[in-house]
């Protein structure tokens, strides 16, 4: 197991707020990777006008919930399984396949490491290389795949990298994995964000492998975090089954229900937000592409990793220049394979994105 760091998460607005002296509501999080559109004012209003849904329980067995959902990712409602955020139904598959050995791809998101090493198991990562751009090797991958291999994880597009695996590419790692006995865990909480994401995401791929498992959430893409809704999508019907063994009933509750009734057919948003990304992420990209004193790296998500390779420079010097002026990004050093150098931020508004670029010409030479 490798020793993590801590710094400051997109989460961690209070932290903030005690160190440093500022109201958490004056910041702006440019960490937390959350739609900057926020909620859609089309599922406020839905919500809004169904609020007396509190006043009971909802359906047990989620049957018109599961079907919006494989409508929205082209699968089938059998193969859907939903809960109370991506993280209660990572920690249920893992407890359920408790795998003594794991692969990872790293640097990524540490939740999976933890949740593995709770169940008696160690992980190894598999590294993705910088002077790839982070960008995997499918052959190199596959060649590290063994018999004592229980279980393989991969975030698709990957945090904090903002690099994805294609579809294609998916198919080739999971035919290998088949070959060694290895389940694949794919966390697909930024798929929606990516360019072209029907590219990408792996849920159609669930109908021909029994492998394979996806999670999503709503928390990042719907900005719905505090609803807590959450789903997994797998063939494999027997793990579903050992997995609702163990979930608490009514774990989706009847807000939260109501509201993937609806923000899944919500196209004006869904829209709005991908055209909104996707401009910002290359505005970005090009304009911090041309500094010499960084080096940021192609994305398919709502982020972007840069380097800075400005001597004297580093990502808490950063990280602190800009929190002052109530601007948060992430310090990437507690990652595996990351150091002082590397740090990470959301594509926010186009005004917000000028601000912290305007901070960020105070300390770097643009």
């Amino acid at each position: 197991m490798l020793t993590h760091k801590d710094h400051f998460h997109g989460s961690d607005l209070e932290k903030i707020e005690q160190v440093y002296g500022i109201r958490k509501e004056e910041i702006t999080s440019y960490s937390a990777n959350v739609n900057p559109l926020g909620l859609s004012p089309n599922l406020r209003a839905h919500l809004a006008s169904h609020l007396d849904v509190i006043t009971g329980y909802p359906d047990r067995e989620y049957t018109r919930l599961r079907q919006e959902i494989a409508r929205y990712t082209d699968t089938q409602a059998d193969h859907v399984l939903v809960g109370n955020g991506s993280t209660e139904l990572i920690s249920h598959f893992i407890q359920t396949l408790s795998p003594k050995k794991a692969l990872i791809l790293g640097p990524t998101y540490s939740e999976y490491e933890r949740d593995i090493a709770l169940c008696g198991g160690t992980s190894l990562y598999y590294p993705l290389r910088e002077d790839r751009d982070f960008q995997i090797d499918t052959e190199e991958l596959c060649a590290q795949l063994h018999d004592d291999l229980d279980l393989l994880v991969l975030c698709n597009p990957n945090n904090p990298t903002s690099t994805a695996i294609t579809q294609k590419q998916m198919r080739k790692i999971l035919d290998a994995c088949l070959q060694y006995g290895i389940f694949v865990m794919v966390d697909e909480t930024y798929v929606e964000f990516a360019p072209e994401p029907q590219q990408i995401f792996a849920a159609p791929l669930t109908t021909y492998y029994t492998n394979l498992i996806i999670l999503r959430g709503t928390s990042k893409f719907f900005a719905c975090s505090g609803l807590r809704l959450g789903y997994a999508i797998t063939g494999n019907l027997d793990l579903l089954q050992k997995i609702n063994q163990k979930k608490d009933p009514w774990s989706v509750n009847s807000l939260a229900e109501l509201a993937g009734h609806f923000m899944f057919r919500d196209q004006e948003y869904i829209q709005k937000t991908k055209a909104l990304i996707h401009e910002e992420r290359e505005r970005l990209f090009l304009e911090l592409s041309s500094w010499k004193s960084l080096k940021v790296y192609p994305g398919c998500s709502n982020f972007l990793l840069a380097k800075i390779l400005q001597p004297g420079m580093d990502a808490q010097k950063l990280f602190e220049h800009c929190i002052r002026q109530k601007m948060m990004i992430r310090n990437c050093s507690t990652f595996p394979f990351l150091d002082e150098s590397y740090f990470r931020f959301c594509i926010m508004l186009p005004e917000q994105n000028d601000r912290l670029l305007a901070a960020f010409r105070e300390i770097l030479n643009s």
